[in-house]
């Protein structure tokens, strides 16, 4: 049986909506601060907080700044952020979260890709064959990783696959996935690469030319970003606008998650869903390089 649950409050498709996470016991916690890294003992597996399931194109993270650290719709100039679609690919291609008790440093300089980290929980790519659903904890068992340079930001993309996949026992290590799912990692670098082209901006960069490092590395890398988040919760660095960790109890803010609910409660016509997006539907068709004009 799961350990968490989660409350959603307000509509999808709004400024106002949050998915708030309780512990099975009943109080609230945070998805950012107190799920542990790891799912077990031994190491195996580590715990992984699902933002976005596979084909979908709302860009949901976790609320870093905010009390409880809710999972929330980015956005961008006043509207809500949806990740384009770009031929032949519908939204995410892979479940898509974050690791928790992990930070990147936007303060301090990665020694594999000399650029500093982007101020988040370090980001997984789940390959398994199930769609997951938003606010799932699942156990996932480390693949490799991808080092996306964003805005001169260094982003890991660590590649996972849910422990309970029917065929998780078949992958140990970044070569499994070249040689049993052949294409998924073409199209992961491909699929970072592109996706900001349809909002005007350049291609982005990669570390490493775009190679996948192995399990091994990657365990370096979520190993460092968990003791950086341990400093910043111990507040042994800068930590900027990071909401602090909430208590065991959840008590910091405990009452955090129920003022929201009384707030959507007398105002429901604030969060009135929202009509699909256009840009869930709207396929774009980056050119390739070297291609016959």
């Amino acid at each position: 049986m799961s350990l968490y649950r989660t409350e959603e409050l307000g509509h999808p498709r709004s400024k106002d909506y949050r998915l708030f996470f309780k512990h099975v016991a009943g109080h609230y916690i945070s998805p950012f601060h107190d799920i542990p890294l790891k799912a077990d003992c031994e190491e195996a597996s580590f715990n992984m907080v699902v933002e976005i399931p596979r084909w979908t194109n709302a860009k949901m993270e976790i609320a870093t700044e905010e009390p409880l650290n809710p999972i929330k719709q980015d956005t961008k100039n006043g509207r809500l952020r949806y990740t384009p679609n770009i031929f032949p690919h519908k939204g995410y291609i892979w479940n898509y979260g974050a690791l928790p008790q992990t930070w990147e440093d936007p303060h301090l300089k990665d020694k594999s890709t000399n650029c500093c980290g982007d101020n988040d929980p370090i980001d997984v790519c789940e390959i398994g064959s199930k769609v997951l659903s938003r606010g799932d904890v699942v156990h996932v068992k480390i693949l490799g990783t991808l080092a996306l340079i964003d805005q001169s930001e260094t982003d890991w993309k660590i590649i996972a696959i849910n422990v309970n996949d029917p065929e998780a026992e078949k992958f140990h290590d970044i070569d499994d996935v070249k040689k049993f799912k052949p294409g998924y990692l073409e199209a992961t670098v491909n699929w970072f690469r592109l996706y900001k082209v349809p909002d005007g901006k350049p291609e982005n960069k990669f570390a490493f030319n775009g190679e996948f490092k192995n399990k091994a590395f990657a365990l370096e890398v979520i190993n460092s970003a968990h003791e950086h988040w341990k400093e910043m919760v111990m507040k042994k660095c800068d930590k900027g606008a990071i909401s602090p960790r909430v208590s065991k109890k959840g008590c910091l803010f405990g009452g955090f998650a129920e003022g929201w609910l009384s707030l959507t409660a007398r105002n429901p016509t604030w969060f009135m869903s929202i009509k699909c997006s256009v840009s869930e539907i709207y396929w774009h068709f980056a050119k390739k390089k070297n291609s016959v004009p």
